[in-house]
């Protein structure tokens, strides 16, 4: 080969392979695909020129430039613990959760160095700020309250820099290992008093349950007893009615009645334990009643003439 033909080639080749280098790292600066979710903020000439949304999007090479991609997305940040004095002089620390968004990407690069980190501080001095005026008992029992009046200080503080604060949460209120201990007997002892109420209230009820059974029984009883006693007397008025009623109706006479009433005598002796006997006084009287109505029907025997030197007899006794 010809060295003077051979030089105009290689460089003829060495231009082409620059030219087409050249070319080629224009069309890859000229062209800037996003991503979706992210936005790019585009500075041309150092200045801001416009904001890349996701997909194709085409620039002048070297003269635009794309500043670091920025999330689009909620994200959920989660702080270190912050120690927080409280109204009552107790440090407690608290961890904090926020869930923020961009949505200004051009005031989230310009309006703001670290947005990040201006959240974090902004919940630190808020969040003092708010548990301060609070003793620990309402510091514990507000969460609700304290994440209401974050997010309305953070929404208000970080609507310039771009970012929209959705929620912040309290994760955790960590007092003092002492006042921890404190508040674990009070809670202890306070459910010793409730579960001592509770049996005293059961004990109570069981026994007025038991007095008002008992009473209801007694009641019960008692009208059971009076019933009885009811029907037993009525019964033995309807018999002694009926008794009454038969033996007027039957008119017995003198010597009826004396021989029932002998009858009933023997039945005063039924009993084992009978040792004396009680005659009544008309025992005497239905025993002459009885000589009387035997002596009527029985006919006399003739007199006889009494032996001669003989006592007689003496008369029975009546």
């Amino acid at each position: 080969m010809n060295p003077e033909s051979f030089i105009p080639t290689a460089i003829g080749w060495v231009v082409a392979i620059v030219v087409f280098i050249f070319v080629l790292v224009v069309i890859v600066r000229s062209i800037r695909i996003i991503p979706q979710a992210t936005a790019g903020v585009v500075e041309r000439l150092g200045r801001y020129h416009k904001t890349l949304m996701p997909g194709l999007n085409l620039l002048v090479p070297f003269i635009d430039r794309v500043r670091p991609l920025i999330d689009m997305r909620e994200q959920v940040v989660s702080f270190p613990p912050q120690p927080v004095i409280t109204e009552d002089n107790l440090v407690v620390s608290i961890d904090t959760v926020i869930y923020f968004q961009v949505t200004d990407p051009r005031a989230a690069t310009y309006e703001i160095r670290n947005y990040l980190g201006a959240v974090e501080q902004l919940t630190t001095t808020t969040l003092r700020n708010v548990v301060g005026g609070l003793n620990l008992e309402e510091a514990l029992t507000s969460r609700d309250e304290i994440n209401g009046q974050l997010r309305i200080v953070l929404d208000e503080a970080t609507g310039k820099w771009g970012i929209r604060v959705g929620r912040v949460e309290l994760k955790a209120i960590d007092p003092p290992v002492s006042i921890q201990d404190s508040m674990e007997k009070q809670m202890r002892a306070e459910r010793d008093r409730r579960a001592l109420i509770l049996t005293a209230e059961g004990t109570k009820q069981s026994a007025i349950l038991t007095a008002e059974g008992a009473r209801q029984a007694e009641i019960l009883r008692a009208e059971g007893d009076k019933q009885a006693a009811v029907l037993r007397a009525q019964g033995e008025a309807e018999a002694i009615q009926t008794v009454f009623s038969a033996i007027h109706l039957g008119n017995p006479d003198d010597k009826l009645l004396a021989y029932q009433y002998l009858q009933t005598l023997p039945k005063i002796a039924d009993s084992a334990s009978s040792k004396l006997w009680i005659i009544p006084s008309e025992f005497t009287e239905a025993l002459k009643g009885m000589s009387t109505a035997f002596a009527a029907t029985v006919v006399e025997a003739p007199k006889q003439p009494a032996p001669p030197h003989e006592e007689r007899a003496a008369p029975p006794l009546s």
